[in-house]
């Protein structure tokens, strides 16, 4: 058998108890939408997505129709919401096929719903996206009333209630928030008036489900937070979360290395003096960013060992010289906990310039991920 020296551990115990954690916040009568988009933020779709229907999660969130048909044919059943819409007469057949919810923010892909709805004698339940000020998907605020009527005549559709996205929740007193909530509950008050029951309206992600309890409304979407990630590096949590994510490699040579010998490409960093140095088996190919060169750590024999010289594709460099017990084969903790101390998502962001969302993703997606129940 041949040995990869690097490992990637997902945690779902770590997954239900963050899970847990969140309920903890909400309102009795506020229910979770699991956001698994991106193979569950790098975390694995299939198993993440197993486990939160386990624990009785309302809903899942994914970003397009493949990642919902993914679900549903490994025999995921409680309700997925596609959010980023649809864009062809075939996946809003397979929508309505396969039970999904979609995101609608344009009357084009509202009418193809209701004409496959009626081809199927079915009802299509939908969210509406309304812009509050993200300037990404959804319908101005301004518009609102207009798009309404016109979905009105949609006689297959059922709105199940409004959603948006706040571009600022994770910015300590952002009073912009404020300002997207208001033109939010203002879209829902316009809804209703035209008859819409809009029973399950959203608005918070992680960030929101913090700041404000008044943006909870009905349903909350919650994606870094279930992984034990921070929307922000100085984000504060009000409850503990534990890491799902855990990123190990190996030592493969420990050296000394002479005073002023250049370390690595584009020769960035040059010893001070004798050198002592590990070389581990990981890079920017493995998921470690290459801005954390010369800026970030990794774990080794419990200590924090600094990245000196730019990272490699397979390979990083890291200073050991006050760590003489060190040898090859050792292990490496480039995300995690290793005696006392801990490397989380939100550290390597902060080195890289970055969020710990693209963190996660990177190193899911470019390892080989194991899973402890």
């Amino acid at each position: 058998m041949y040995a990869y020296p690097n490992r990637v551990t997902v945690d779902l115990g770590a997954l239900i108890y963050n899970l847990n954690q969140i309920r903890g916040l909400l309102r009795a009568q506020t229910r979770v939408v699991g956001m698994v988009k991106s193979d569950a933020y790098g975390h694995g779709l299939l198993p993440v997505s197993r486990t939160l229907e386990k624990n009785d999660i309302y809903a899942l969130g994914v970003a397009y129709v493949r990642e919902a048909l993914e679900l549903r044919g490994a025999g995921i059943r409680v309700p997925i919401v596609v959010v980023c819409g649809l864009s062809t007469g075939e996946e809003c057949s397979a929508v309505v096929a396969h039970g999904l919810t979609p995101v609608v923010y344009d009357l084009p892909m509202a009418e193809r719903l209701d004409r496959e709805g009626e081809r199927r004698h079915q009802r299509v339940p939908v969210y509406v996206k309304i812009d509050t000020g993200m300037g990404r998907l959804g319908i101005r605020s301004a518009h609102v009333a207009r798009f309404l009527d016109r979905l009105m005549h949609f006689k297959h559709l059922d709105v199940a209630g409004m959603t948006s996205h706040l571009s600022t929740a994770d910015e300590p007193e952002s009073r912009f928030v404020e300002h997207q909530r208001a033109h939010f509950e203002e879209a829902v008050s316009v809804g209703r008036s035209k008859g819409f029951a809009l029973a399950c309206n959203s608005m918070a992600n992680s960030a929101g489900v913090v700041v404000d309890e008044g943006l909870h409304f009905d349903l909350i979407r919650c994606g870094i937070m279930l992984y034990g990630g921070l929307p922000a590096p100085d984000f504060v949590s009000p409850v503990p979360l534990r890491p799902v994510m855990r990123f190990k490699a190996r030592i493969l040579q420990v050296r000394t290395l002479d005073p002023q010998s250049p370390v690595s490409y584009g020769r960035t960093y040059y010893t001070r003096g004798p050198c002592t140095v590990a070389v581990i088996s990981a890079g920017y190919g493995n998921g470690l960013p290459r801005q954390v060169s010369n800026r970030g750590y990794v774990l080794i024999g419990g200590k924090k060992a600094p990245i000196i010289g730019n990272i490699c594709m397979n390979l990083t460099i890291c200073d050991v010289t006050d760590m003489p017990a060190v040898r090859a084969g050792d292990e490496a903790v480039i995300l995690g906990s290793q005696g006392g101390e801990e490397i989380r998502g939100e550290d390597i962001a902060k080195w890289a310039h970055t969020i710990s969302y693209e963190v996660f993703c990177t190193i899911g997606q470019m390892n080989r991920r194991e899973y402890e129940e």
